[in-house]
């Protein structure tokens, strides 16, 4: 008897690891975000760094890429940064459609300066909106293959999973400075002091926080699968 289609699918899909679903449905979602918080820049304390918000999100993304690198393999996690193109792609069609869709009457009356802020947001250059995808495939295809390659043979320790992660993401976070900066900006002002910024604060949240996420998302994902057994 010929097995159908529609029941092999349930099979493959009863097979995955929870961790790795759950990290999947993550890594969607900060695609998205990625984008909407970047317009917000904050300071680093005790620093006077300043840093666009979508770090924290893009940080996210360097940790479960690396995760999954390190428990499911180097290709998924290459498969994962390439495939995260479509949420970015429907995200960026749907802003389009909802910006080119006129206002509510009601809207307009009452929540004028609710429109202008949304506007405001999400209507991005066409410079930005292409910058913002180069840099992310260049980034995290080169943290999965810096983070595998400092791998070598074996799993490691804890310590060295940390000084992988932390190295991985420094590198790819400071590639990710000039890309996006030298694209979206160049030629408009001085982006010098505005890439160096950026660079340092980067590097500096891969080297504090990056080690740690690593780690914790490592855990995680191991608990997750234990848990779907």
């Amino acid at each position: 008897m010929i097995e159908q289609p529609a029941n092999q699918t349930r099979i493959a899909a009863a097979t995955v690891p929870l961790g790795l679903f759950v990290f999947l449905v993550l890594y969607g979602g900060l695609t998205v975000i990625a984008g909407v918080l970047a317009f917000k820049q904050v300071q680093l304390w005790p620093t006077r760094l300043a840093v666009e918000s979508g770090i924290f999100a893009f940080l996210g993304l360097v940790v479960i890429s690396s995760t999954i690198a390190q428990l499911y393999g180097e290709k998924l996690a290459q498969r994962l940064v390439w495939w995260g193109f479509l949420p970015l792609a429907f995200s960026a069609a749907l802003i389009f459609l909802v910006l080119w869709l006129p206002a509510s009457s009601e809207m307009l009356e009452y929540r004028g300066s609710d429109l202008n802020a949304f506007e405001t947001v999400l209507a991005q250059t066409p410079r930005i909106m292409a910058a913002g995808p180069a840099a992310y495939i260049v980034s995290l295809l080169l943290n999965v293959w810096i983070f595998s390659r400092l791998r070598g043979s074996g799993d490691g320790n804890t310590l060295g999973l940390m000084a992988r992660g932390a190295i991985a993401s420094a590198l790819s976070q400071a590639i990710d400075s000039v890309i996006f900066v030298t694209l979206a900006f160049y030629g408009e002002f001085d982006i010098a002091p505005l890439l160096i910024g950026q660079v340092i604060a980067k590097v500096a949240l891969s080297i504090v926080l990056v080690p740690f996420l690593i780690t914790g998302g490592v855990a995680l994902a191991k608990w997750l699968d234990k848990r779907h057994l």
